[in-house]
């Protein structure tokens, strides 16, 4: 694998002092200089914005204390950035916190807490389950599209993952080849880069051969028609980027076994091939002269892939890392300790862009014009359905403590998934706790039945294993976190104790998805206007000329269209969870 070079600083003290050491024995990594004032002050108009999103990964980068490998891309940006040590997500699985990301709203109040509703229709038969789309509300609008609407150029490259079909709307492109570098001139563009390599599944299996297409040095021209792209690359090629004997650190609930070991050597292998990734688009960044105009995000969708990890809502599976670089590198080096949910990410998009904030965003803006002005108190996060196997937990965590609500106490913590399954380390789990032979701290997730309550001092006991909640001492703390996990499922509407039958009727009555109707065209003053009878809906339309080439991207229907001669008006129309509209075609001659 080719290194990637950079022309940037050298890592700062700082963040040197806080890689001394391993993330995994340290309570209180030394993150260095606190960040002491907004670092947005003089940013540019409208600057453009870069999301890099890892999969399964939690903050055991050296930039946060962890040491075990070198991740010299990821260093720099948080060298030139700002780190963030209190973000989370609220779910430990993927497709719940993208609808959060998507939406700035909470997945249980929309009913897109399981996971998931969504995914190839043979694997959810073979489960059991039934395929569907959450509808969310009429006035829910996914958030690049609302950057859309407000004159951004919008990509996705690549994944989706959002409990619904995304509309022709959300994007300008999604695909493997979408990247800024096709955007008008001019344009101010929000662009999205998924990197699948730390994903739980590249634990035990090599990566596909599309998820290596970041270093191909024509990046993104050479994502284009590759037939092999579903192919998985040879195992003779999937060599650890760690020595095979290297030491790493267990977090104390997992077994220490050579098999063990293997699956986290390749967790931090993983990590260095991310690192490789991410410095492509940095260095793309750096290419087209964009750094001082472009805030740039890295962070990943939930916590890491092991067992006890993702799927839980302890901080293992949803503390994820959080690293913004802004230009001019305002805030170099320094951390941020305040609170951070997933559901915030989209109004601080819109509060960077200058973008009034919609009222039915759940979320604050922790940057920019509408920045709150009162730091967030709590985070919040859920657990529910995972494939089949059906649970209910809560949580609610100020900067120190942790609440867990069980709703299935009578049920164990730990419930079979095939898919997790297919890991050395959860296979060493099982072989270990049917011979009795794991530790007090190992065997608390086989216990056969749960508290109705948790609470964890996180400053303390960063593993969540010491559970408080019968300890008198803590029992004003207890009360608090109690009381507002209580407010926050009313004030949401959580709809974790809806059965997901009848969250599935409430959606598609008696099973069949509603279908948008199709926009109706009229003619008022010489400009063609569009409508459709489905509240809620976006409509997308293209304007083709004779002998033009079909382009993929629609625009988002705004306002009346000036009528063109000799032009066919294409157009759909689409509400989130409904099923698009045919396309209807209006010509001029």
């Amino acid at each position: 694998m080719r290194k990637i070079k950079f022309p940037w600083i050298l890592l700062s003290a700082s963040i040197l002092l806080s890689c001394q050491g391993n993330m995994m024995s340290m309570e209180f990594p030394n993150y260095g200089r606190k960040l002491e004032s907004h670092p947005l002050k003089g940013l540019p108009y409208r600057p453009n914005i870069v999301w890099l999103v890892a999969e399964d990964l939690s903050p055991i980068l050296p930039a946060y204390g962890d040491s075990t490998v070198q991740t010299p891309s990821l260093d720099m940006l948080a060298a030139e950035g700002v780190r963030y040590t209190n973000a989370f997500s609220p779910s430990g699985v993927c497709a719940p916190s993208r609808l959060a990301l998507a939406t700035g709203m909470y997945p249980s109040g929309l009913g897109g807490h399981n996971m998931r509703v969504q995914y190839v229709k043979s694997h959810m038969d073979q489960l059991g389950m039934v395929l569907y789309e959450v509808v969310p509300p009429p006035e829910v609008k996914m958030m690049s599209q609302v950057l859309r609407e407000n004159g951004y150029y919008c990509t996705n490259n690549d994944k989706t993952d959002y409990q619904f079909q995304h509309p022709v709307t959300a994007w300008d492109e999604s695909s493997l080849q979408a990247h800024w570098r096709d955007k008008p001139a001019g344009m101010p563009f929000f662009a999205v880069f998924n990197f699948g390599v730390t994903h739980e599944g590249h634990v035990t299996s090599p990566y596909r051969k599309q998820l290596m297409r970041y270093l191909d040095p024509d990046f993104p021209v050479s994502s284009q028609n590759k037939a092999d792209f579903g192919e998985m690359i040879l195992p003779e090629e999937w060599d650890l980027n760690i020595p095979p004997d290297s030491e790493v650190p267990v977090p104390p609930y997992l077994p220490v076994t050579e098999k063990s070991l293997q699956d986290v050597r390749r967790v931090y292998s993983n990590i260095v091939e991310l690192d490789r990734q991410v410095g492509v688009i940095l260095r793309q960044l750096e290419e087209d002269g964009l750094m001082d105009s472009t805030v740039v995000f890295f962070y990943s969708d939930h916590g890491g892939p092991l067992p006890r990890q993702k799927r839980l809502i302890y901080d293992s599976g949803i503390k994820v890392p959080l690293i913004i670089r802004y230009p001019g590198q305002a805030g170099a080096g320094a951390y941020d300790d305040q609170l951070i949910s997933f559901i915030d990410f989209a109004p601080t998009a819109f509060s960077i862009a200058g973008i009034r904030i919609p009222a039915h965003v759940q979320g604050q803006a922790f940057l920019g014009k509408s920045k709150s002005g009162k730091p967030r108190k709590y985070i919040h996060a859920a657990a529910d359905r995972f494939d089949a196997q059906v649970d209910m937990i809560r949580a609610v965590r100020d900067k120190q403590y942790k609440y867990l609500r069980n709703f299935h106490p009578d049920k164990p913590y730990y419930l079979p998934v095939k898919y997790r399954e297919q890991m050395g380390i959860m296979q060493e789990l099982l072989r270990l706790h049917e011979q009795d032979s794991l530790n007090g701290y190992q065997a608390q997730w086989f216990r056969d039945e749960k508290p109705g309550e948790e609470l964890f001092d996180t400053w303390n006991d960063p593993h969540e294993l010491q559970n408080l909640a019968e300890d008198p001492g803590y029992f004003k703390k207890l009360v608090e976190l109690r009381e507002e996990c209580d407010h926050w499922m009313s004030r949401i509407h959580d709809m974790g104790n809806i059965p997901e039958k009848e969250i599935l009727e409430m959606f598609w009555p008696e099973g069949i998805q509603p279908e948008t109707e199709p926009p109706e065209f009229s003619v008022q003053g010489g400009r063609v206007v569009l409508k459709t009878a489905t509240r809620g809906a976006s409509i997308g339309y293209q304007i083709w000329h004779k002998d033009q080439r079909i382009v993929n991207t629609w625009l988002v229907y705004q306002e009346p269209i000036p009528i063109q001669p000799d032009a066919t008006i294409l157009a759909i129309a689409h509400r989130l969870g409904f099923k698009p509209s045919e396309t209807i075609k209006f010509g001029f001659k």
